[in-house]
């Protein structure tokens, strides 16, 4: 059995997307990722729509959850012995969806889509909404997966099942970088949790440019990841199981949490 104090090895994957190109994507991340070695992360996370760029082509471009960017999980998972998460344009009995997926190394996963879309994007016109969070376990960690604009949200990024590590999957603009770097130390404070945010670099098929700005935060709120802005990346973070334990007994501010329900 497996410690209940055990750390987590998480890779964070900043890259730029080719535009609406399935395969040059899936190419792409198989050349990057190819140099983790078998068993030495436990969890790769990649970018928000990580097989197109942020596009509304979700007619074209939607693929079912046996789509080749779904099999392209999967086999790097159980190839890598990791989980590996992001989210991709999947198409679901009728709709389209901006789904995160959590693929784990047996083949098994697990799904959430994203609550809240951006009105201001187009986003809401082209995709249909989630409607339920949810809280994955990996080495006895409680790791709750969000989209891009989640973060705006805390009621909905709240800590009420108590996880460990917050993840937000992103293509989240330069034009608003200060916002999405504050607001990832707020939700790490807020929610005395790891924060992860993976975002792309370089310039979409609409001419926005994007600095990615990725990074680790632990619970206080600090930033415990070396990524660069504008700059490709695969850094792994080892995120302690201790130092988050204690710095909760010792401050235990959900002792005192307010009790919501979300409608």
């Amino acid at each position: 059995m497996q410690s209940i104090m055990e750390d987590l090895k998480v890779t964070i994957v900043q890259s730029s997307l080719h535009w609406e190109d399935i395969d040059a994507n899936i190419t792409m991340f198989s050349k990057t990722l190819d140099g983790i070695v078998p068993e030495t992360t436990d969890l790769i996370v990649l970018p928000e729509m990580f097989s197109t760029g942020f596009t509304m082509n979700a007619e074209t471009l939607g693929e079912d959850m046996n789509g080749k960017a779904v099999r392209w999980m999967k086999k790097t998972a159980a190839k890598l012995k990791c989980v590996i998460t992001g989210s991709l344009i999947i198409k679901d009995k009728g709709k389209h969806y901006n789904r995160l997926v959590w693929m784990r190394p047996d083949g098994t996963s697990e799904t959430y889509d994203k609550r809240h879309l951006f009105r201001m994007g187009d986003e809401t016109n082209h995709f249909a909404a989630g409607t339920k969070r949810i809280t994955v376990e990996l080495k006895g960690w409680k790791i709750c997966p969000l989209i891009c604009y989640d973060l705006r949200f805390p009621v909905w990024s709240r800590n009420t099942d108590t996880y460990d590590c917050l993840i937000y999957v992103a293509n989240w603009p330069d034009v608003r970088s200060y916002p999405w770097r504050q607001l990832l130390i707020a939700r790490a404070i807020e929610n005395q949790a790891y924060t992860i945010g993976v975002n792309r670099i370089g310039v979409d098929g609409k001419d926005m440019d994007y600095s990615g700005y990725s990074a680790v935060m632990d619970p206080k709120g600090q930033i415990i990841s070396a990524t660069k802005p504008d700059k490709p990346s695969v850094e792994m973070v080892t995120l302690s199981r201790k130092a988050l334990d204690d710095f909760r007994k010792a401050f235990p501010v959900a002792v005192d949490a307010d009790k919501f329900e979300i409608q």
